[in-house]
């Protein structure tokens, strides 16, 4: 079976993105589109990327994640550091984040290096978790090969009786990793496929012990 999808078009015509209004620090720019998308009231996850890994065989593996956090040091995001992407990782720490805003018509790209946050920082997010998704963190050995959907309700009824009235510390497996961006995109959709694309990029001297240093480059769309 065969479909043609070439009648799927749309005109981007809700914004630009100039040089001149750019934020010199892209994490700055990344806060500007982010405050305007959540400014909007939407119902859907606006904190939702596509995370991107390197398997063991080199072939690219993408899937949605939610991010739980950013500020000047990078963005932080929550898995089983068994599951695959945490054994990609664990491999090839270079990742790459992307998000896509069709509200706005804008993509914001990421590319970084992906380290473990501090025990004390995986704490303080799971501490704050809803009770079930902690008990899931413990139910779930995350990318392996199960039998069927009741093994996992059975582990899970298991663990809240273990559990009941105790609190639930945090599995050893499961945490946050923080990417440390080393290079930004910025994409707004413009009409006639004339996109907006502003890449930031480190200068040569960057030291680690002081703020980063960006250029700026308009890309062709």
């Amino acid at each position: 079976m065969a479909e043609n999808l070439q009648h799927y078009r749309k005109s981007y015509q809700k914004g630009a993105l100039s040089k001149q209004d750019a934020a010199q620090d892209p994490m700055d720019q990344f806060q500007i589109w982010f405050d305007e998308l959540k400014a909007l009231n939407l119902d859907i996850e606006i904190n939702a990327m596509h995370c991107t890994t390197l398997d063991a065989e080199g072939f690219p593996r993408t899937r949605v994640v939610l991010l739980k956090g950013f500020d000047p040091q990078g963005f932080q995001f929550y898995t089983n550091y068994n599951s695959q992407k945490g054994q990609d990782i664990g491999r090839h720490p270079q990742v790459s984040l992307s998000f896509f805003w069709p509200e706005l018509e804008r993509q914001v790209h990421i590319i970084g290096k992906a380290q473990r946050l501090s025990p004390e920082e995986s704490d303080a997010y799971f501490n704050v978790r809803p009770r079930g998704s902690q008990i899931g963190a413990h139910v779930s050995e995350q990318s392996t090969v199960i039998e069927s959907r009741s093994v996992l309700q059975s582990r899970l009824a298991d663990l809240e009786k273990e559990y009941q009235g105790r609190e639930i510390p945090r599995p050893e497996h499961w945490g946050g990793f923080r990417v440390v961006p080393q290079g930004y995109e910025f994409w707004q959709g413009r009409e006639n496929r004339l996109h907006d694309r502003l890449r930031y990029r480190l200068t040569s001297d960057n030291e680690p012990e002081t703020k980063p240093s960006w250029i700026i480059e308009r890309l062709a769309p």
